[in-house]
């Protein structure tokens, strides 16, 4: 079984091994409760490098005050399962006080893309993400780090946060994972109701159709934005919290379809907040 190490110390002797191997570092940062989704990541990590570690840490800077961080599943030991079976190296688990010592007031904020979509319904969310991914990398200093494109604004920050901070690692992010019905694999999932279950596939298939009609022709943002808010307001027992076309690189509003674009929704399922999106070249 693939060792877990709970220490910064720890981690970095370990990947600090590999290297004086000769060995490139693989990163695929988790919040635990993996699913197939996470280990495609892991996979196609391990494709590219000699090193996979994956770390399993729920970032309570992430979460707001009504958020689900006390109920988050953590699933340490099946997570390892997934972790070997994908072909990581070795599993980063540190502990809350590990990552964040007492007197720790540094932040990362990366402004401008963090105002739109997820940024006014969960304020702060992204500073604690960037903080603890820029904490991870400068742990772990991969040379490469795999996210999901499910997670669409938080890969986007990541990539500008990479670039604008100068770190040296190359961010790659790939196709969302779905079940055979089109729901995009997530941890969140395991909290649906049979019943919204049932129905939690059809957010993807309003967004395939906004998709096909941008490709139909159809370039007018409101209308298509209008036409998927009805979809997805249609769906039984859904609360809509945004459905948006936006700029696939500003994240800015868009009159018309001229530019790569990306339709980004977050629809609420009873108390479970779900997030989706399609690319629209």
């Amino acid at each position: 079984m693939i060792p877990i190490v709970t220490t910064i110390p720890e981690c970095r002797t370990a990947i600090a091994t590999a290297r004086k191997a000769g060995k490139t570092i693989g990163f695929v940062p988790t919040m635990g409760a993996l699913h197939a989704g996470h280990a495609a990541l892991i996979r196609s990590a391990q494709a590219k490098t000699d090193f996979v570690v994956v770390s399993v840490f729920v970032n309570p800077t992430q979460f707001g005050p009504n958020e689900d961080f006390h109920r988050y599943p953590r699933t340490l030991e099946a997570d390892r399962v997934i972790c070997e079976a994908a072909g990581a190296a070795l599993v980063f688990a540190p502990t809350v006080p590990e990552m964040y010592p007492e007197f720790a007031v540094t932040v990362v904020d990366v402004t401008k893309l963090d105002q739109a979509l997820e940024g006014p319904s969960r304020p702060g969310h992204f500073r604690g993400v960037c903080t603890v991914v820029l904490k991870l990398f400068n742990i772990v200093l991969p040379d490469l780090a795999v996210f999901g494109q499910k997670d669409s604004q938080q890969a986007r920050i990541i990539r500008q946060m990479v670039r604008d901070l100068n770190v040296p690692v190359t961010v790659q992010v790939d196709p969302t994972v779905r079940e055979a019905d089109g729901l995009a694999m997530s941890s969140r999932n395991r909290y649906l109701s049979p019943e919204q279950r049932a129905v939690a596939p059809s957010i993807y298939k309003a967004l395939s159709t906004t998709r096909t009609r941008a490709l139909g022709g159809e370039i007018d943002v409101a209308r298509l934005e209008s036409s998927l808010a009805a979809e997805l307001a249609a769906i039984s027992g859904a609360k809509l919290d945004y459905a948006r076309i936006v700029d696939a690189e500003m994240l800015e509003s868009l009159p018309r379809l001229d530019r790569p674009a990306v339709a980004v929704v977050a629809v609420f399922l009873g108390t479970t907040r779900l997030i989706d999106n399609v690319l629209i070249p």
